[in-house]
């Protein structure tokens, strides 16, 4: 299934329906009256996060999404059918804005979270409602509500703990396929990947959520290569995992200028991505000796003034370390959240 993170539909709200203006008139009662029953109201419109969807694509069809209308009211009091809601499902991470004037209508983070964006119309009044002592024969009724429209945007910024970031080819993908179940296609070649993967990471007990991230180029910020379209995956992350590819690299200074490109570009998107947590990896050392890794590594540190972790996805090396540091870095973001909504 292909993967779509943006769209923009159209939601309609149903209109009211309308009440009735009747007389009861039977044989043996003289004094019926008016008894013309109220109209519906329209059903209204929701968003509902299910964790069975993953992407927009069926919106991409079907541009106009509308609620029943109520139903119409009629004599000896019948009420008019309410008109059904309209729940429509998007995916878990999805944000609803107002097209216009990009507002932020909602944004569903939590499994069968709901948000209310349009109301159904108001059914009319029949002209059982309009009897008095002074008017016992009423004519008067009224129409039902027109229901809303509005067009809107919807946005699916992904829910992962981690997000795997890095040069084309600096191997995200080999890494996500190692770590859980996820199975993206790996090749030789750049932008491999043209889509975001999850995968699931287990450790004893406990698991997180890791996002292999298309690869990024210099000034992917200003939308070249793939540009911003996956840089708003990462916002909702706890931390980064900063793949750099040694292998082809001539010296120390060659590969940390690949670390600084992507560290710009998350700094001109966002400063929030830019305050991230970070583990750096030096990805792709298998055909490197001790001492050209050893030297790699110090430089990187030095520059940093923290540690950084050789890697090899190919051989495991640092494999289960690195998955004890990303599951260490969630759990800390965790309790400073916590910390944070109390």
């Amino acid at each position: 299934m292909r993967f779509i993170d943006e769209v923009k539909i159209t939601i309609c709200s149903g209109n009211g329906g309308s009440g009735c203006s009747s007389f009861r008139r039977e044989k043996h009662v003289p004094l019926g009256g008016p008894d013309g029953g109220d109209g519906g109201d329209g059903g209204s419109v929701y968003f509902q996060a299910d964790e069975g969807e993953n992407t927009l694509v069926n919106f991409r069809g079907k541009k106009v999404f509308k609620a029943p209308d109520g139903g119409n009211g009629a004599g000896r009091q019948m009420h008019g059918a309410y008109g059904e809601d309209l729940v429509i499902k998007v995916p878990v991470g999805t944000i609803v804005r107002n097209a216009e004037t990009a507002e932020v209508l909602a944004d569903l983070t939590v499994h069968e979270q709901r948000a209310l964006l349009l109301e159904g119309g108001r059914g009319g009044l029949g002209n059982y409602n309009y009897k008095t002592a002074t008017n016992q024969a009423p004519r008067k009724y009224t129409d039902g509500k027109i229901g809303t429209d509005l067009e809107v945007e919807l946005e699916l910024k992904l829910l992962a703990d981690i997000a795997l970031v890095g040069l084309p080819n600096a191997g995200k993908s080999t890494l996500i396929s190692s770590i859980s179940a996820a199975k993206p296609k790996i090749a030789d070649y750049p932008f491999t990947t043209l889509e975001p993967n999850l995968g699931v990471v287990s450790l004893g007990e406990k698991s997180f959520v890791v996002a292999d991230i298309p690869g990024l180029i210099e000034d992917a910020s200003e939308g070249k290569g793939l540009g911003i379209k996956f840089l708003k995956h990462i916002d909702r992350t706890k931390s980064l995992v900063h793949l750099v590819d040694v292998s082809w690299c001539l010296d120390e200074f060659e590969a940390f200028e690949q670390y600084v490109i992507i560290r710009n570009e998350l700094k001109k998107y966002s400063d929030t991505l830019d305050w991230k947590k970070e583990i750096v990896c030096l990805t792709k050392i298998d055909a490197m000796t001790e001492e050209e890794i050893d030297k790699y590594v110090k430089f990187f540190e030095d520059q940093l003034d923290r540690k950084v972790l050789p890697l090899s996805s190919v051989s495991g090396r640092n494999v289960d370390l690195l998955k004890s540091l990303m599951l260490q870095t969630v759990e800390e973001a965790n309790k400073k959240d916590k910390v944070d909504n109390e």
